[in-house]
């Protein structure tokens, strides 16, 4: 029995990971104990979502465990041992301003929590792949450095710059900038999970995400970008802007994008790898932009306050350099763009269907 064991498992991710490998017949042992609530409150909770892939799928097996927990971990482990054929560690504090308010519980989840993992893979699981969804937040305000030029709705790179064709890759440093506290504990976890491959010789990969997203995220204003900009925009919830004139540049990937990066590698693993991972040219926006196109979808006009300072550590313009992923893994391809994206979430929250 191969089995599937996926952190976060009632979170975007790691919800789209248990549908995706349940779908393939697999066994999946889940875990979330729903600190998604603790840190954003009850709308942000994702129990609806773990009850529903129990009913949904008999083969996903929850476990209401907490990643910072070594022994409940332990007896998971133990459990499946060899059976484990891929770990996929989407389980984290997601959020740079909530970081600030608990640094420990934030450590311990992102860094901690991750190290606990990658040591039990090691000693039940060794060829187990092991995925880690880590963030574009460990290049820290790196990249509120390149040359930026101001237009009508958004900020753009020089298009002189070698990133402003295809974005950005992954040979941007990572030190000697600010990362906020969230970005700081990213930064162990990706680099612990990095040292297992070389060091060890397991088949760890690190996934550094821009904006991940999709219907299935509980979005809040804190953490879930699309979800939460769309959601103020069907309830008619006045959405808050930091910094930047509402200028900043994102790139978006749907949830089930990702997801079938994780696939391809796992059937093919490459040790101790990284991959900037995202929407790329492909899908992307200023914040101006998205307002709109939630406007436009929702038919509803948007209530928008402006804040002039920006969070701490965020980024003016990012997008996603994916070409070292697509030329490793020349079978994957895109589907979904900002527009349909959008249209998901909007047909999600207009049916109930989303947290």
């Amino acid at each position: 029995m191969a089995v599937i064991l996926v952190t976060g498992s009632a979170g975007l991710i790691g919800s789209e990971s248990v549908r995706y490998f349940s779908g393939q017949g697999r066994t999946v042992i889940g875990l979330d104990n729903d600190m998604r609530a603790y840190f954003f409150g009850d709308g942000a909770s994702t129990g609806k979502m773990a009850r529903d892939l129990q009913e949904q799928f008999p083969r996903y097996i929850h476990h209401n465990t907490d990643i910072r927990d070594y022994t409940a971990l332990s007896a998971i482990f133990s459990e499946y041992q060899s059976e484990i054929h891929a770990v996929i560690h989407t389980a984290a504090q997601p959020s740079h301003d909530w970081a600030a308010r608990e640094p420990l519980t934030d450590f311990g989840v992102n860094a901690q929590g991750t190290l606990h993992l990658l040591e039990l893979t090691r000693q039940y699981c060794p060829d187990a792949v092991f995925i880690f969804t880590s963030t574009n937040k460990v290049y820290g305000d790196r990249p509120n450095s390149l040359p930026l030029i101001e237009k009508e709705s958004r900020w753009e790179l020089d298009p002189g710059h070698p990133y402003a064709l295809h974005g950005i890759d992954e040979c941007m440093s990572l030190d000697q900038c600010k990362h906020s506290i969230f970005g700081a504990s990213k930064v162990a976890a990706d680099i612990m999970t990095q040292e297992y491959g070389r060091y060890f010789d397991m088949k760890t990969m690190v996934f550094r995400g821009g904006c991940l997203t999709g219907p299935g995220h509980a979005g809040a204003e804190l953490h879930g970008f699309l979800a939460w900009l769309m959601k103020c925009a069907v309830t008619k919830t006045e959405y808050r802007v930091f910094g930047y004139k509402g200028k900043q540049v994102r790139d978006n990937i749907h949830s089930a994008d990702l997801v079938s990066c994780f696939d391809e590698a796992i059937r093919a693993p490459r040790s101790g790898e990284v991959y900037n991972i995202g929407g790329s040219r492909f899908s992307h926006c200023s914040l101006l932009e998205a307002v709109s196109l939630c406007e436009e979808i929702s038919g509803n006009p948007m209530r928008v306050h402006y804040e002039d300072n920006n969070r701490i550590g965020d980024h003016i313009w990012w997008i996603s350099d994916t070409r070292k992923f697509q030329q490793h893994y020349p079978e994957w391809k895109q589907r979904y763009d900002l527009k349909s994206i959008l249209l998901e979430i909007y047909n999600a929250l207009s049916q109930g269907s989303s947290a």
